[in-house]
């Protein structure tokens, strides 16, 4: 079992050819709406995937959060431990350009109500799990509460670092496994990180120092997998990619799968960039996230 304390957002995708400038009002191409927020997104994958995956978390007492818990449901995640809060759903608006890139801004909404309480009213599921999954969408003290009381347990804590929170490492101490990208890593380790050879470099020394295992993703460049003192790098899958909303999430949960049927960190990734490779190719993050037979009908024989 997979517990995945976090974020649940509704996104408002806006389909652009380019960003606005400033002061200038723009017309996109599309717009749409679908279920997000880290936290959700990590655990539908992993529930697609045929793991029985939790969720810990909070939505508004509003349309958005009912639909929110609906969408999670319909992909076989458990949201029994999910609160109606009477703060309003959290929110994220995509900006979804052309080649790829996303920019996204969000309102945290109920994902702040969520509480050292709820955590613990989650204690049965932290028994009987073999995972944990945290992002930096919640309040940083439910986090490291969370992580607490995993490591109590006895539970591997994946760590997914972002929003980066470069002057708080409090919870990166509590981590198995720190999942961030490029930007994110050159914020809390005080390097920027360009190339595969900084991340190996800048990775492998971080998870010295910490006890941990880094994995660093880099785009077009693959993902950096630091652990036992050595590094590798995963290249990434050449697919005809139409949005790469949720790709992050999608690799998470992946990896998250992966872990809990007993590969190795390096083979976990490269199970994970499957994922996010197939995840790329659709609209919306839920939605487009593989399930099993999906993974294995694209990738034949590999």
């Amino acid at each position: 079992m997979i517990v995945v304390a976090g974020s649940m957002n509704y996104d408002i995708i806006l389909k652009v050819k380019r960003m606005p400038r400033e002061g200038e009002t723009m017309t996109c191409e599309s717009a749409s709406t679908a279920a997000g927020g880290k936290g959700a997104n990590q655990a539908v994958q992993a529930a697609k995937l045929d793991v029985k995956t939790f969720m810990v978390g909070a939505v508004g007492n509003d349309n958005m959060g009912t639909f929110l818990l609906d969408e999670a449901v319909k992909y076989g995640l458990d949201v029994s431990h999910v609160k109606r809060s009477a703060v309003s759903t959290g929110m994220g608006c995509i900006h979804a350009l052309e080649d790829g890139r996303v920019f996204a801004t969000i309102n945290r909404g109920a994902n702040y109500d969520i509480t050292t309480e709820d955590i613990d009213r989650a204690d049965d599921l932290f028994r009987q799990s073999k995972i944990l999954i945290i992002q930096n969408e919640i309040p940083r003290e439910v986090n490291l509460y969370a992580a607490e009381k995993a490591k109590s347990y006895g539970l591997k804590v994946l760590y997914n670092a972002a929003p980066a929170i470069p002057d708080d490492r409090s919870v990166l101490a509590k981590a198995d496994v720190v999942i961030v990208n490029e930007g994110e890593a050159s914020d809390y380790l005080g390097v920027k990180i360009n190339t595969v050879e900084d991340a190996s470099r800048e990775g492998l020394k971080a998870g010295s120092e910490m006890g941990s295992v880094w994995v660093i993703t880099m785009g077009s460049q693959g993902s950096v997998i630091c652990a036992d003192g050595k590094s590798a790098t995963i290249t990434p899958y050449h697919v005809d990619a139409i949005e790469t909303t949720g790709a992050g999430d999608s690799y998470i949960g992946g990896l998250g799968y992966a872990l809990i049927n007993g590969m190795d960190i390096f083979t976990a990734a490269k199970f994970a960039t499957k994922c996010s490779a197939v995840t790329v190719c659709g609209i919306g993050a839920q939605s487009s996230m593989p399930t099993l037979n999906q993974i294995h009908e694209k990738f034949k024989g590999e």
